[in-house]
């Protein structure tokens, strides 16, 4: 029985730095992934959106390894995102669960499908976690805008708030694309079915669906917030342009009073 890890310990990871400081043997690179063999069976991927899976490492290799890779981390944090995952290789038959999949036969590509797998599965958990964050976030301002009739956030901070969901909108849209391409070496019957049939064992479609459900209600509600503070500040506009007209109109006024 082998057993996988995978954490989320970054937003993104520098594998191009990373290459070129650690010797393990490198059995396969890409433009965001490196998979290494750092011991007899055992077996590490590093995926440039932030997380490491492991294959049969132990507790302590696993917080040596990660102190490795801290150096080549962006905001790098100590996670609790993990998932535990098993593979049985020599199964009567292919069978996936959430947790543990049976498999025929299993050479190092298998092992490496299977952990790319994984560790996508992760960074779903941490990309539905901020989403979720912002949902929330965003429903506070829609409760408030309820209850008072007016939102009771700043201008500049709705940007900050704006800019923010743009930018986890588009990590996610950016990792989902490297999600769905299947590399030229997984072209084989046998991969192909273990990939679909691994990514619906872990609703990786459906989770992926939810977290786009989720910015897609909070990119309708900052649009709704954004047009309220255009019409506010268009209202104040408006009230200046007033005022400034008045005091032109009551100058001149006084001015002709003095000038009789």
């Amino acid at each position: 029985m082998y057993k996988i890890i995978a954490t989320q310990i970054s937003e993104n990871i520098n594998i191009e730095s990373f290459q070129a400081a650690y010797t393990a043997e490198l059995l396969y690179s890409n433009y965001y992934e490196l998979f290494y063999e750092a011991d007899t069976e055992q077996y590490v991927s590093i995926l440039k959106y932030g997380v490491v899976c492991f294959l049969n490492f132990d507790d302590a290799k696993i917080n040596e390894f990660i102190t490795i890779i801290s150096d080549h981390c962006k905001y790098f944090y100590d996670s609790e995102l993990i998932k535990e995952y098993y593979i049985e290789p020599n199964a009567s038959e292919i069978k996936f669960g959430f947790n543990k999949a049976d498999l025929t036969y299993c050479d190092i590509e298998t092992m490496r499908l299977v952990m790319l797998n994984i560790a996508q599965s992760v960074a779903l958990d941490y990309y539905f976690q901020k989403s979720r964050i912002l949902l929330e976030e965003t429903n506070k301002h829609t409760s408030v805008l309820e209850k008072k009739g007016k939102l009771e956030i700043s201008d500049k901070n709705l940007k900050k708030f704006i800019g923010k969901t743009l930018n986890l909108k588009n990590q996610i849209l950016e990792n989902l694309h490297i999600f769905d391409s299947v590399p030229e070496t997984w072209q084989s019957d046998y991969l192909i079915k273990i990939d679909i049939e691994l990514k619906n064992a872990l609703y990786m479609e459906k989770r992926s669906a939810n977290i786009h459900e989720d910015l897609r209600i909070i990119r309708e509600h900052l649009e709704y917030f954004s047009d309220i503070m255009h019409h506010s500040a268009s209202t104040k506009l408006e009230l200046i342009v007033v005022i400034l007209v008045l005091i032109e109109v009551i100058d001149i006024v006084i001015r002709g009073y003095i000038l009789k």
